[in-house]
């Protein structure tokens, strides 16, 4: 009987110690998910949270609260997760094609370019993590007539003053701390995976508190619990299966010369993910679906009804309130998908990349027809990819009359994308360290 050589997981000290680091940098990250922000009263914020719900406001502020692994209920300084990051980094990615000196830069020297994007990636993370913390405290003081206690300790609204200052700083401080963590454990521990291990922490830490609430309900707990189980097997099951798809491209690579003999030609494959683009696309929708929500706020207590009236109609809108909020929300992550991957694969530029090797596909010229014929297959088999991406960010909403309280759980949603997906390519990464030591069961000495 093969036997796998995970077995040598734990007994390779070196993938042992990489483990080991990763596991105490996420329970650092999590202890620190409890540091509050100071001046912000979190009796406060649970008052709101609890008596908010239903309305557009408390509904953007409980989706927030998902996204961030229920950081936003303790108002942490940590609210904001790496998100921040992540959207900076994909609109620079975004801005590559448009802005042609990054687009010569990424060309001219691709290590040289992955250098430049990371910097500049930190440097817009700072401010849009300033801006977002700005938001998130508006977002909560527009709900403060839901609480008795006072919600702020040093007076009653925001302003240009020390206090206000010192929040902003603490929750960007908690965002690039959260930042810094992934970096660790992409260094020091899982190779890669830092920022999507940090995410997917906050997100199982979650999975508790849903379960309860799931049990709360004595009439129909069984029933419920039931459904729950089954449909997130099922949509493991089909995430991976999708996650996993690929057309094989046929290639044919030139013979090597040997000596005076000429090797024949090599027939290969290039393959193309049915979803490039991952998670990306729904992370991006949902920042850019919450983004007007958060905006609106500021003008909720206008003195133009009109203009009072208009917010909080966009806040009821993109808060995730109105059912017309998943209808968008589902066409922006088949569109941001479709776009993701064409930026994505014309930076790649196979087309190039094959004749600079004097590859070719069968019966398509070399260079620019290739990258055009290869997009149009690729743009073929990404349908299915973002149908079904857009399918699985709006599920919550699809299996509420079959279980009420799905609407607020993450892992039904965006949560088990991400979920599945860091676990899938973490397997990879220490299927690829255990290899790379000479565990592998082909090369294991008998």
């Amino acid at each position: 009987m093969k036997r796998s050589a995970w077995r040598f997981l734990w007994t390779a000290e070196d993938i042992r110690n990489r483990l080991v680091i990763t596991v105490l940098l996420l329970v650092i990250y999590r202890l620190c998910a409890h540091v509050p922000v100071p001046g912000v009263n979190r009796e406060a914020v649970a008052q709101i949270l609890q008596t908010s719900a239903g309305t557009g406001a408390g509904t953007l502020v409980g989706l927030l609260d998902l996204l961030s692994g229920g950081t936003v209920s303790t108002f942490s300084v940590l609210a904001m997760g790496v998100y921040p990051y992540i959207t900076a980094q994909i609109i620079l990615q975004l801005l590559v094609p448009i802005i042609p000196r990054l687009q010569r830069i990424m060309e001219e020297d691709p290590r040289q370019g992955r250098e430049f994007m990371e910097r500049w990636t930190y440097y817009l993370a700072v401010p849009m993590a300033a801006l977002n913390a700005f938001g998130q405290i508006r977002l909560i003081l527009s709900l403060r007539s839901n609480t008795t206690v006072p919600l702020l300790t040093f007076g009653n609204d925001l302003g240009f003053n020390l206090p206000t200052v010192t929040m902003i700083v603490a929750m960007t401080g908690g965002t690039m701390f959260a930042i810094w963590l992934g970096e660790l454990i992409s260094e020091y521990g899982v190779r890669n995976q830092g920022l999507s291990l940090i995410i997917f922490a906050g997100i199982v830490s979650r999975i508790p508190s849903n379960l309860l609430s799931l049990l709360s309900d004595e009439t129909n707990r069984w029933r419920n619990l039931a459904v729950f189980v089954i449909l997130v097997v099922l949509m493991v099951l089909a995430i991976v299966f999708v996650q996993q798809g690929r057309r094989n491209v046929p290639v044919m690579y030139p013979g090597r010369r040997i000596g005076q003999r000429q090797s024949m030609p090599v027939k290969g494959n290039l393959p193309l993910q049915v979803n490039m683009a991952g998670m990306i696309p729904v992370i991006f929708a949902q920042s850019i679906l919450t983004f007007p929500a958060i905006i609106a706020q500021f003008f909720t207590g206008a003195e133009a009804e009109w203009l009072r009236n208009f917010a909080l109609s966009v806040s009821n809108l993109f808060g995730g309130q109105n059912d017309y909020y998943w209808a968008i929300f589902f066409v922006m992550v088949v569109a941001f998908t479709f776009f993701y991957t064409d930026v994505i694969f014309t930076q790649q530029n196979y087309g190039e990349n094959l004749k600079r090797v004097g590859a070719q596909v069968p019966g398509v010229t070399k260079g620019a027809p290739t990258q055009k014929y290869l997009t149009k297959v690729l743009r073929r088999i990404t349908l299915p990819g973002a149908v079904f991406l857009g399918a699985v960010a709006i599920m919550p909403f699809l299996v509420r009359p079959l279980v009420p309280a799905a609407q607020n759980f993450s892992i039904l949603s965006t949560g088990l994308l991400i979920v599945v997906g860091v676990v899938r390519d973490t397997f990879f990464s220490l299927d690829a360290e255990l290899k790379l030591r000479g565990y592998e069961e082909t090369l294991l000495v008998k």
